[in-house]
């Protein structure tokens, strides 16, 4: 069980996963933050760890049943020309709950529900509902990383340890990205239209039809840069023009 240890292809192996399962968590913990807005201020944290925690639990769920993965590959039924399998239906089904989901509250955003509702719909949002939605996608998300870890490495405790350390890393990185993005309503907007294209990323990959993730990365990362600066501009402008009003006065 611990051969692996003095293996040095397997220690190239657990780093690799462990920096590939945080990057394909990015996206896990962007729906996060958007969910657990809706809660109470004091619920929020304790919220990002369960989440997580669930995250952790299922990739590793997932991974001791190997055996059950690999019988998802094969095909259900038919659509549309295109043999169905398990793996692909939860994609397909992933997909579109995500595309939903982020598609709701990217209307209530645009419509100004965040200012004048929010708080409202906070408190009545529900505790359990909101674990049981992360929960839901953490599936999804958890499905995609265990292939990811499978293809990567051949030890099931290499494959362990990079997720515990992978979530590590995302819960202590979940509190600051949700805040960020709490305070920056269009880097909030941003990012739900990003969870949208994964949703349909999500189905495209269930009708095998491959998006690469570096590209979808890639595409975030760059407008994530160019709204920093917006985000930027807009604090210089506020503060010259404070500037100019005082100097006047």
């Amino acid at each position: 069980m611990f051969d692996w240890i003095a293996s040095p292809e397997a220690w190239i192996a657990l780093f690799t996963l462990a920096a590939l399962e945080i990057v394909l968590g990015i996206d896990n913990i962007i729906f996060i933050s958007i969910l657990v807005s809706r809660l109470p201020e004091k619920q929020r944290q304790s919220a990002r760890i369960i989440g997580l925690g669930l995250a952790m639990g299922t990739r590793i769920l997932l991974l001791l049943s190997l055996a059950w993965i690999m019988r998802l590959v094969d095909p259900l039924f038919t659509l549309l020309e295109k043999p169905i399998s398990g793996r692909d239906l939860i994609l397909i089904l992933g997909g579109v709950f995500l595309i939903v989901k982020s598609g709701i509250e990217l209307v209530e955003a645009v419509k100004g529900v965040e200012h004048g509702e929010a708080h409202h719909s906070k408190k009545k949002a529900s505790y359990l509902f909101i674990l049981i939605q992360i929960a839901l996608l953490d599936i999804v998300f958890s499905l995609d990383s265990v292939i990811t870890a499978v293809g990567i490495a051949d030890d099931i405790p290499v494959m362990v340890i990079a997720i515990m350390i992978a979530v590590g890393v995302m819960m202590f990185a979940a509190k600051p990205i949700g805040d960020f993005v709490d305070h920056n309503p269009t880097i909030k907007n941003l990012a739900l239209a990003f969870l949208i294209l994964i949703g349909i990323a999500l189905v495209g990959e269930g009708f095998n039809i491959h998006i690469p993730k570096s590209a979808i990365y890639t595409a975030m990362g760059f407008s994530v840069l160019v709204e920093l600066l917006n985000i930027k501009m807009r604090k210089n402008q506020a503060k010259h023009l404070a500037n100019t009003q005082d100097s006047q006065s």
